[in-house]
């Protein structure tokens, strides 16, 4: 990188529960870069909608949510805990309701829009690695290096059934991957930045693959 020349970005995006969050953190470590989790982002703004009242249909409400969010990404540890007005809601953000409300609140143009200059604003030395669905089509088409990570919906449903059942919860598989394939079907055909790999990105597919193997394959795009 030379004064002149753009701080470096490896965009990874794709569906829910490809392992696009777990990846994303190992690859920063590995590197030394700053990590992006978009995803958060859209999670942290439907938690903040719900936790103040605000009408989750009214996409002008959630965007003025959006605009004043005060967020800061803990990467210190093994994980990475997510501040919400320094109140860690890493948990929280990923509980099913809130899930489900961040993909509602992420098709409202004026959304994506307030959040679309914070996120590049994450783009600092050495370099970032940033995780979510339009990484390298929409907030960082200039990235050197896109991923588009994927896995059957039927793996990707195995993968939260085990995540939930650690955590106590009774869970149904069949409903899960309805829920998966629903989710899928939505951010494909959403308006604005639907969920498709950039024209220039590496296709992976995590499903008959462990965690070390997709990180191997992916650190290989950067070299």
């Amino acid at each position: 990188m030379t004064e002149n020349s753009p701080i470096p970005v490896i965009a990874i995006d794709g569906p829910s529960g490809a392992g696009k969050g777990t990846l994303s953190r190992l690859v920063a470590n590995r590197l030394g870069y700053h990590l992006l989790d978009s995803g958060a982002l859209y999670r942290l703004t439907a938690l903040a909608a719900m936790n103040a009242g605000v009408d989750l249909d009214n996409p002008d409400a959630v965007a003025a949510v959006a605009r004043h969010l005060a967020v800061r990404f803990d990467a210190a540890g093994e994980d990475t805990r997510i501040l919400l007005h320094e109140q860690d809601v890493s948990r929280e953000i990923r509980t099913e309701a809130v899930s489900m409300n961040a993909s509602r609140v992420a098709a409202y143009p004026p959304v994506r829009e307030a959040l679309l200059q914070r996120q590049r604003d994450f783009r600092q030395a050495p370099g970032l690695v940033a995780d979510g669905r339009d990484m390298g089509t929409t907030v960082f088409p200039d990235a050197g290096v896109k991923i588009f990570l994927t896995a059957s919906p039927e793996a990707r449903a195995e993968r939260r059934y085990l995540q939930l059942l650690e955590k106590g919860e009774k869970v149904d598989m069949d409903a899960l991957v309805a829920d998966i394939r629903e989710r899928d079907k939505r951010d494909s055909e959403r308006a604005v930045s639907p969920l498709k790999p950039a024209d220039d990105a590496h296709l992976v597919d995590s499903t008959e693959l462990t965690i070390e193997q997709v990180l191997e394959r992916i650190l290989s795009y950067t070299r």
